[in-house]
């Protein structure tokens, strides 16, 4: 079966060429929901919580019914099976709730997650350049904020802040790979951006201090530290961490700064 569905900016579902996406709010919900948890079971509770949160009207199980059987529709639709039943396959009934059976590499989001793993590993091994490839492979699948046209409850929320998350953690581990292959120059730019969009986010400010250091820009990087322990401090009454100040002391006593300073 070829399929396809994207969950790393707008939603898109096709099976072959054909587009399997409700336009409803609330069947789109569920197929989203039923994408990201591809293989696993999603359960009535979870799927009318979704849909409805504590508010469930009395019609709420036979309504969800409805959502799915329109897009079991669709799919049957897409697979030319006017019978249905591969769609009941796909889409399938089980105990208690639904699950979609496609393999977690024809969504973005299960493709993403694997590349970033796959990165980290390669990382972690010292396989700099594998690892920024894989990384910035992982990174260019968003388009956008997760489901950005897609309503979300609590469950769909969960996942996005969850992926928000996982997409900060690749970005700095791609931008780790980065400075270990010297392209601190390159970096300059992103890290001016994502350091304002983050203000308190240790771990980018620490990397931008290191590739403006390595720029020749050793003033800047220290105010940039400067900066950002005030606002630690103005915000949360927190000093900068041990990792932060061992990159403002190298950088103030000149150190070259080898890749053992790098995020440790």
């Amino acid at each position: 079966m070829i399929a396809d569905f994207r969950l790393l900016g707008q939603l898109r579902a096709a099976i072959g060429e054909v587009d399997v996406l409700p336009a409803a709010a609330k069947p789109r919900q569920v197929l989203a929901l039923l994408a990201v948890r591809a293989g696993q079971i999603v359960t009535v509770p979870m799927l009318t919580e979704e849909l409805w949160g504590e508010q469930l009207p009395r019609s709420a199980v036979t309504t969800l019914q409805t959502y799915v059987l329109q897009l079991r529709r669709r799919i049957s639709t897409a697979l030319g099976d006017p019978s249905g039943v591969a769609a009941k396959e796909l889409l399938a009934t089980v105990h208690g709730g639904y699950r979609l059976l496609v393999p977690p590499e024809l969504v973005d989001l299960h493709r993403a997650r694997a590349l970033i793993e796959r990165g980290r590993r390669a990382l972690a091994a010292g396989e700099d350049r594998a690892a920024g490839l894989l990384l910035h492979q992982a990174l260019g699948l968003w388009d956008g904020p997760m489901l950005v046209d897609v309503p979300k409850g609590r469950q769909l929320g969960i996942e996005c802040l969850s992926l928000a998350e996982v997409r900060l953690g690749a970005l700095e581990l791609r931008i780790e790979a980065d400075l270990r292959l010297g392209r601190h120059a390159e970096l300059l730019g992103e890290l001016t951006a994502l350091t304002a969009e983050q203000p308190l986010y240790e771990t980018l400010h620490a990397q931008y201090m290191i590739a403006l250091h390595r720029a020749g820009r050793s003033g800047t990087a220290l105010e940039v530290f400067r900066r950002l322990r005030a606002r630690l401090v103005d915000e949360t009454g927190l000093e900068p961490s041990a990792r932060m100040q061992r990159v403002h002391q190298a950088i103030l006593v000149g150190h070259p700064m080898p890749e053992s300073v790098l995020l440790r």
